[in-house]
């Protein structure tokens, strides 16, 4: 009975080792892209603004960062981290700043007016167009949503959801995604390099009970 103790006891302690290795080499690689990623928010050095009492602010005002958290937490259905929220931190550089930038764009992008002008005489659907100008209200519509082929709508979401905007929204995306990612490695590390050392102080029990009484 003794030596199969210890046959289970070396095989849970080898086994324990082997996470311990997984762990160290999960967590290095997440650090290495920790690192990256720093250094990629560095060079991008995009920052959230706060006033002096530390509250999230856009454009100046309080109401218009609250509007923008609620169309990430409301409408996206985003989990915020708040303490990702930090005034003495403003670089964007973790995942619940990089999600809140994209939601910036996206908030004003959907809440902006465009000014659209008609070149020629145009008909369409028993509406007619003459040449000038029209001011058109995106009213919270996606790039999906404009009827394009309308003169006025067609060219009102051009103007909205330009390649700028698709590109930095994308880009901010990212940016969510690999630092979620990194936390999620930073995860796996942890419970790896746990799981090996309940398997080492296991194996090194049984090891123990498994003496001949002397």
């Amino acid at each position: 009975m003794s030596t199969r103790f210890k046959i289970i006891g070396v095989a849970m302690m080898v086994a324990g080792f082997l996470f311990m290795g997984v762990a160290g080499y999960t967590y290095v690689k997440a650090e290495e892209g920790a690192t990256s990623l720093q250094a990629f928010s560095g060079a991008q050095n995009v920052k959230l603004n706060y006033n002096d009492q530390g509250q999230l602010t856009d454009r100046g005002e309080t109401a218009g960062a609250e509007a923008i958290l609620r169309l990430l937490t409301e409408d996206w259905g985003y989990t915020i981290v708040a303490s990702d929220f930090d005034p003495n931190d403003p670089l964007v550089d973790t995942a619940t700043e990089y999600m809140y930038q994209m939601a910036a764009i996206a908030f004003h992008t959907l809440n902006s007016t465009q000014t659209v002008a008609v070149a020629d005489h145009t008909d369409y659907k028993d509406q007619h167009f003459m040449p000038g100008e029209y001011e058109f209200a995106v009213d919270g519509r996606y790039w999906s949503e404009f009827d394009r082929t309308n003169p006025i709508e067609g060219k009102a979401r051009e103007q909205a959801w330009t390649g700028t905007a698709h590109a930095l929204i994308a880009e901010l995306g990212v940016g969510s995604v690999t630092a979620s990612v990194l936390q999620v490695g930073f995860g796996i590390a942890a419970l790896a390099a746990a799981l090996g050392a309940t398997f080492v102080v296991l194996g090194g029990g049984l090891i123990w009970a498994g003496r001949r009484p002397s």
